[in-house]
């Protein structure tokens, strides 16, 4: 089989460089492991929403929403709107289609699925940022009784042990966690590291927008002093809810959460935690304040309606591993890619790239947390970045062809 282009992966990464090659005539497919928006069906828990209102949602060629702006989608309307957005303009989506090898040949690339291969002059890889979880390697000293659950694994309260429920990671996934299990009425302990702490509406309006209205999700790979920093920053402490309500570390320990530092090893029947959690919070509200003080620079008017800072808690070093029933790693994921060279890989087997463009001629990754703005990853961002890919490889194909 043949084509131009092979895209792989049907999210909404694939689909909107799928917009852009069809706008552009450039005959392509998409390969999908499962259907249209497959991570969204069966990677998410029951109560997610997005953190980025409505507004923000949009994609190539599709402007108009619907619903209230200002809302927040659940994973089960994501899947809705990619189907929806699929369907709208034909995208060539080859479902139930695993990739098992991509391999650069003297006209392109072969891919090899386990349907078949297909021969290309370019590649796309829109597989997003969750081929596994990130897990620490202590995890396997915590013995067998104790239920261990991933971020992506999560569904709700009642599918986790009963009992106390210790959960590492206070990035979006963690917080969120934290935060239901709490509401459920298990008593839970949050291991804190690195985090970005942001109210959910500030001076009246949702952070996004101001996000927006400041540029800081439109600024550049090529313009932050220190990407690799930039790639590796936590998703922001934020929930999507009708009420717009903030989701913090000084939310949670009032709700009564137990705020400990990171995780750090597993000695003699106890878990042992790092004596950080001061400074991690300190930090957090230090770059959260820096926010906000541009806010207002913006706007041209003092601080008002500021957040309180976040408690600093007794200091907990080491807790009884038998109190807890469960452990939850919100600890990020890790995008695995064995059908790609290895020397496409940096040492971590991250995608070595340089704004989407890999060192092979004619292939490109899309959909990674700032790939080329820092709204990359976000539904938000995936549409101008296709579009400046796209434009990239129609050249790519147009010097092949003259090379021909």
């Amino acid at each position: 089989m043949r084509t131009s282009v092979v895209v792989i992966g049907g999210g909404q990464a694939g689909l909107a460089m799928s917009w852009w090659l069809d706008r552009t005539g450039v005959d392509h497919v998409v390969l999908e492991r499962g259907v249209v928006g497959q991570s969204w069906r069966e990677r998410r828990w029951h109560s997610l929403r997005l953190l980025t209102p409505n507004w923000m949602n949009q994609l190539p060629g599709l402007h108009d929403m619907g619903g209230d702006p200002d809302d927040y989608l659940g994973a089960t309307e994501v899947v809705g709107l990619l189907d929806g957005y699929a369907r709208a303009f034909g995208a060539p989506v080859l479902p139930h289609t695993t990739v098992v090898g991509v391999r650069q040949t003297a006209s392109g690339f072969r891919v090899d699925t386990d349907g078949g291969s297909w021969r290309c002059r370019a590649v796309v890889v829109a597989t997003g940022t969750e081929g596994a979880s990130r897990v620490p390697a202590l995890a396997g000293e915590l013995g067998g009784d104790l239920q261990q659950v991933t971020a992506l694994g999560y569904r709700e309260p009642g599918r986790v042990a009963p009992g106390a429920v210790l959960v590492v990671g206070a990035s979006a996934s963690g917080v969120q966690i934290a935060d239901e299990l709490r509401r459920a009425g298990r008593s839970v302990t949050l291991a804190v590291g690195d985090h970005v702490r942001v109210p959910r509406t500030y001076r009246g309006r949702d952070i996004y927008r101001w996000l927006d209205e400041l540029g800081v999700l439109d600024e550049r790979y090529d313009e932050v002093e220190d990407l690799a920093r930039a790639r590796r920053l936590p998703s922001l402490q934020l929930v999507g809810s009708p009420q717009r309500r903030s989701l913090d570390l000084a939310t949670l320990s009032a709700a009564g959460v137990q705020l400990t530092g990171r995780l750090v090893g597993i000695a003699g029947g106890r878990v042992l935690f790092s004596g950080s959690l001061a400074n991690f919070l300190k930090a957090g509200d230090l770059k959260q304040a820096r926010l906000l003080d541009r806010i207002d620079e913006h706007v041209g008017g003092g601080p008002v309606d500021r957040p309180e800072p976040t408690p600093l808690p007794l200091p907990v070093t080491e807790l009884e591993l038998a109190r807890f029933s469960a452990v939850v790693w919100a600890t990020g994921h890790q995008p695995r890619y064995p059908w790609l060279d290895p020397a496409l890989l940096d040492r971590r087997g991250a995608i070595r790239h340089d704004g989407g463009v890999l060192g092979a001629p004619g292939l490109y990754v899309l959909g990674l947390p700032f790939t080329r703005r820092r709204r990359s990853n976000l539904i938000a961002g995936v549409g101008p970045d296709a579009e400046a890919l796209c434009a990239h490889l129609v050249g790519h194909l147009g010097r092949a062809r003259s090379a021909a």
